[in-house]
Formats: structure tokens, C-alpha cells, sequence
């Protein structure tokens, strides 16, 4: 399937955001931690969280995860120490990105896992049990959906966890989110230093939560914003906080230096709001940025910048590679159909100096990752149209995004 996506000349309306998938999937596997019957208020209805909402639902002996990445690395903690035996597989990429260093913090702590395939990747044979948990390290530079795996079960082990994280820590804006998430539900857990987190082990309190909207899926509408041209533009988005613990959210920053200017309807700080956003002129000559922090607005820049014209220099980029796809081959091969020749060094970094190659204008291919299917439809702004194979890949975190746009006026034609 392919849609063909024609922007509108004005861009107005309200979009009510789906909740963050991030958030949900952490309240979820905490909530069953916590020995909860009722789930938390607001709950995305994404692919990935959907996928632990019938795990932890029907709890089988295999658990097909599908492409779901945070759900594979949350279920992988969740089910240690969870009493019961299950074997926690996926799709063929999943069985391809790695989750060596996770399994082996479990099996540290005394978890009973072994590899039904490949050493180093799923399908994992998982046998839950009760275990001490203690001290352990861990390199901070893996996924923090690793850390956070770890982290939401401290509070179960008889000893509690003290996590120490060694050489740099990425996307460390994701183990905030998660440690506030867990204090939302009693748990006793913070940073004793800037590379060690300590758990005590204080069991969960099963209370009602309410989740965020996601502001990943808002930047998507920041650079539908950043890319039009009509300075009467304006669109509302529902659910967002000022002061959110989400990192992505640091898209409204970087997108006020791209000419989208950000006003809440409230002032009280992490209460959900609403939020309006408009375009203002702003010529930026070049940006460089560090994305280690926040690695899934990544792609969203990549293409707003080359769409602008902006040349830039991107790093904290390597986590990319081990993503839905590798999202740095993706980008460089899919802008080329664009005319925007983009180079990666070292694989952590990406570079455009505003040079063009003639567009042969093909389909735009998503690689089963929702991301690059969503970072690209905005580009329709600038070109008279664009073409994207495989668009339903966005329910894996934004079910109705294509219908949203259509809401506001894009024309999408389907073939």
C-alpha cells in the first residue's frame, strides 16, 4: 500500500494526541507489579502497548511481542521475576536487535533465562522467580529501556537495586521518566550520584494514573508547523504538560529556534493542557545539535532541516542503528530520493552542508518503522506531493495519524 499526501494551504484545527506510549507501557508493567486490577486513565492505543496489555492480561507460554521494542525489554524484567515460565519472542527484526546486556544483569541477579536462537538476541526462554537484587553495573551507554527494565523492578527484589551505570549515559531523560513513574506509585528510588541509582525495596502502591499525551507524536505537528508558510497557521494539541517528565518534549525548544512558537493554556506546571502553535519567521543558518538524550525526535529534525534548508550537524546518535531499522541508513537513503545527499561519520553522527543532488522523487520507504513513515509526511509542505510505501506503520505509536491529517486538510490518496 502507498499514500500520496498533499498538504493543505491552511493548516488549523485540534489534534487530541494519543497518550505516551512511553509512559504507558512503564505504568503498565508497574501497575502489575503492584498487583493491580485497574488499569491507569488515558492509556495509548498503540501497538506496542497493546501488545503488553494482552500479555499481562493473558499471560501465555509464548508471548509474540511482535516489533515492539520496549515492550520486548519491560516483559523480559517483568517475567524474571514473575512467578511462571514463558518464552518471549518477536518479529524477524526483533529477533535481530540485541538484549544480551539486559539478560545479562538478570541472570546476575539470579534470573533463569536462556536464548531459544542466537546467543545475544530473542526469542528467551524466561522461568520468573524471587530474587535478592543487590548491587549490579551496567554500561550506561546501551538502551535506556534496559535501565528502566531494571530500575521498574528494584522495588520487588528482596534487597532492592543499586544500579551503577558506567561510561556515558544515554537518553538518560527516559530513566528520569521512568524513576518519576515509579514515584507515582510509592516506589522509593533515586539518582545517589550522577551514574548510580539506588532502589529500596519498598513495594508499589496500586493507585489510580493518569497518562500524558506524547509529545513524540507532537513533533510531528511542530514540523508540519516548521515547514508551512502561511503565518495565519495555528493547531491545538491536547494532553501536553508544561514541566513533562517526557525528554521529547524538548521538541518545543528546538522547534522555537526553527520559527514554531509554543503557548499553554494553563500555567500550573505538570498538569495535562492544552497547548496552541504558530508560526513565526525565524531564519536559522545552521543548526547543531545533540540528540543523545532524545534519539527518537531525531529523525523528525533530520527531515525538517533538509526541507528548510538548514545544513546541520547531529550527534548522540548511535542508539539509531539498533532501532525498528537502522534509522541512519534509512535517512541517508530515502533524503537521496529527495536530493538531500546526507552523510553519517562514525555511525553517531549525521551531517548535511546544504549541498543538492537532482530528486528522482520515489516513494519514500518506512523500513516497518513508524517513524520514518510520520518524519516524511510533513514534507508534503514543501513539495507538491509525497509518496509512502507501507503507511500503516504508524499504529505501532499513533494509530490515528493519518486520519488526523486528514481532519486538517491533507489530501492522502491511497493505491
Amino acid at each position: 500500500m502507498e499514500y500520496t499526501i498533499t498538504a493543505p494551504k491552511t493548516l488549523e484545527g485540534t489534534i487530541n494526541l494519543p497518550a505516551s506510549k512511553s509512559i504507558s507501557n512503564r505504568a503498565l508493567i508497574i501497575k502489575a507489579l503492584a498487583g493491580g486490577n485497574t488499569p491507569p486513565e488515558n492509556l495509548s492505543d498503540c501497538d506496542d502497548t497493546e501488545v503488553i496489555i494482552k500479555a499481562l492480561k493473558e499471560m501465555p507460554d509464548t508471548i509474540d511481542i511482535g516489533a515492539a521494542g520496549t515492550s520486548m525489554r519491560f516483559l523480559t524484567a517483568y517475567l524474571a521475576v514473575t512467578q511462571g515460565e514463558h518464552t518471549l519472542t518477536g518479529s524477524k527484526r526483533m529477533k535481530q536487535r540485541p538484549i544480551a546486556s539486559l539478560v545479562e544483569a538478570l541472570q546476575a541477579l539470579g534470573a533463569d533465562i536462556r536464548y531459544t536462537e542466537n546467543a545475544g538476541f530473542p526469542p528467551l526462554h524466561i522461568k520468573g522467580g524471587k530474587y535478592d537484587g543487590g548491587h549490579l553495573t551496567i554500561p550506561g551507554n546501551i538502551s535506556s529501556q534496559y535501565i528502566s527494565a531494571l530500575l521498574m523492578i528494584g522495588p520487588v527484589l528482596k534487597n532492592g537495586l543499586h544500579l551503577h551505570l558506567t561510561g556515558d549515559i544515554v537518553s538518560r531523560p527516559y530513566i528520569d521518566l521512568t524513576l518519576w513513574v515509579m514515584h507515582a506509585f510509592g516506589a522509593e528510588a533515586e539518582w545517589a550520584d550522577i551514574d548510580t541509582v539506588i532502589v529500596r525495596p519498598s513495594p508499589y502502591r496500586d493507585q489510580p494514573f493518569f497518562v500524558e499525551s506524547d509529545w513524540s507524536a507532537a513533533s510531528y505537528w511542530y514540523e508540519m508547523m516548521a515547514l508551512s508558510n502561511n503565518p495565519n497557521n495555528k493547531i491545538r494539541l491536547t494532553g501536553l504538560m508544561d514541566g513533562s517528565r517526557q525528554g521529547d518534549s524538548t521538541a518545543r525548544y528546538i522547534f522555537s529556534m526553527l520559527g514554531v512558537k509554543t503557548t499553554f493554556a494553563t500555567q500550573k506546571k505538570e498538569v495535562p493542557t492544552e497547548i496552541e502553535i504558530r508560526r513565526y519567521e525565524r531564519h536559522l543558518p545552521r543548526l547543531d545539535f545533540d540528540f543523545g538524550n532524545v534519539p527518537d525526535i531525531a529523525q523528525t529534525l533530520v527531515v525538517c532541516c533538509c526541507m528548510k534548508g538548514i545544513p546541520f550537524h547531529f550527534e548522540g546518535l548511535k542508539t539509531l542503528k539498533i532501532k525498528e531499522t537502522d534509522r541512519i541508513a534509512a535517512l541517508k537513503r530515502e533524503l537521496l530520493k529527495l536530493g538531500f545527499p546526507i552523510r553519517d561519520i562514525d555511525g553517531n553522527q549525521l551531517v548535511w552542508d546544504g549541498q543538492r543532488t537532482t530528486p528522482t522523487n520515489e516513494p519514500i520507504d518506512t523500513y516497518k518503522d513508524h517513524r520514518m513513515a510520520m518524519a516524511f509526511a510533513p514534507a508534503a509542505f514543501v513539495l507538491p506531493s509525497i509518496t509512502i510505501r507501507d503507511p500503516q506503520v504508524v499504529t505501532k505509536s499513533y494509530p490515528r495519524f493519518w486520519e488526523h491529517l486528514k481532519n486538517v486538510g491533507f489530501s492522502i490518496e491511497e493505491r
